[in-house]
């Protein structure tokens, strides 16, 4: 593996952790206030973290291949994610 493949990985992975750590603090938010916003939070950031793990399996599984593929993947997923997350700004009571 080279260096900047394992940058990548090392990264996906750190983004992975940071989403999910969001998600499960909107999904306590939730549950103690019963804000529908926060719902739209989590699905959110876990579009975002669904991205990440999408793409970086997407990398490693073509041997890095079909780059452009592998990136309309990545903002599909990331922008209806952060769709979510300003919705959830908008709609926040």
């Amino acid at each position: 593996m080279q260096v900047i493949e394992s940058l990548y990985l090392a990264t996906s992975a750190t983004l992975v952790l940071a989403g999910l750590t969001m998600v499960g603090l909107a999904v306590r938010a939730y549950v103690q206030t019963g804000r529908q916003a926060m719902v739209h939070l989590s699905v959110g950031f876990a579009l975002v973290v669904a991205a990440a793990v999408t793409t970086t399996i997407s990398a490693f599984a073509n041997d890095f291949t079909g780059v452009k593929s592998i990136l309309l993947i990545n903002s599909g997923f990331t922008t209806f994610g952060y769709v979510f997350v300003v919705y959830s700004l908008v709609s926040y009571e």
